[in-house]
């Protein structure tokens, strides 16, 4: 009986002995997987919060990316736009000027045909012989007038009304009084309607030689003045 007995107490102290071995093995078995869990739990949570930090942090600078980005655009806009005014001022001054230009232009030309219808007054030194100091030649000189009729022929005669309508166009181109002047020559100067005559005022020493012709029912018509030397 007493050896039945302690064989029965070896076989469960030894049951007893594999039960605290196979407690102990699936304890420690317990305790890794818990602190794996928790190891994956921490590493989860910790991965997530730098995600979202990062997340927040990229954003905002994402924004001032696009934010730049905008501005870019925004100043290239501007001076786009600055370039189109600049491009319309300049195109506004070219065209005023051109304007100008052309007023300028027209003026000129206007004076120019006014000059050719009115004619200038030409002065030319020296003339058709050696005493002769300068020319004087208006295209705006006309006739004087006439109170004859008919076929003219000249008449060299001073008390005849011809020589008196001479004197008049030689007192219209020189400035002469009628009254005022001396005269030292009139006569032919070449053809039948173109006379000559040499004046100067009384007491004076400039003398002038003036050409004249006569133009059919209008009378006589200065040519040309030559200022004589003295």
């Amino acid at each position: 009986m007493l050896g039945k007995n302690l064989t029965d107490e070896g076989s469960r102290a030894g049951k007893l002995t594999k039960r605290r071995k196979t407690n102990l093995i699936l304890n420690s078995l317990i305790a890794i997987v818990l602190l794996l869990i928790i190891f994956v739990s921490v590493n989860i949570f910790f991965g997530d919060s730098q995600s979202g930090e990062q997340a927040e942090n990229t954003a905002p600078a994402q924004e001032e990316t696009e934010t730049g980005g905008n501005g870019q655009e925004s100043g290239s806009g501007e001076s786009d736009a600055a370039g189109s005014d600049e491009d319309v001022a300049a195109d506004e001054t070219g065209d005023s000027s051109g304007e100008e230009e052309n007023a300028e232009q027209n003026e000129d030309q206007n004076a120019e045909e006014g000059n050719e219808e009115e004619g200038e007054r030409v002065v030319t030194e020296g003339g058709s012989s050696p005493d002769v100091k300068q020319t004087i030649v208006d295209p705006n000189w006309e006739p004087v007038g006439t109170s004859q009729s008919g076929e003219h022929v000249a008449v060299y005669d001073k008390n005849h009304v011809d020589w008196q309508e001479m004197l008049k166009a030689i007192s219209y181109a020189t400035g002469i009084d009628q009254g005022n002047m001396t005269v030292w020559f009139l006569g032919n100067n070449g053809g039948p309607n173109s006379a000559a005559g040499t004046v100067s005022e009384k007491g004076g020493n400039q003398k002038y030689r003036v050409a004249i012709e006569w133009v059919d029912n209008e009378g006589w018509k200065p040519v040309k003045v030559e200022e004589l030397n003295q």
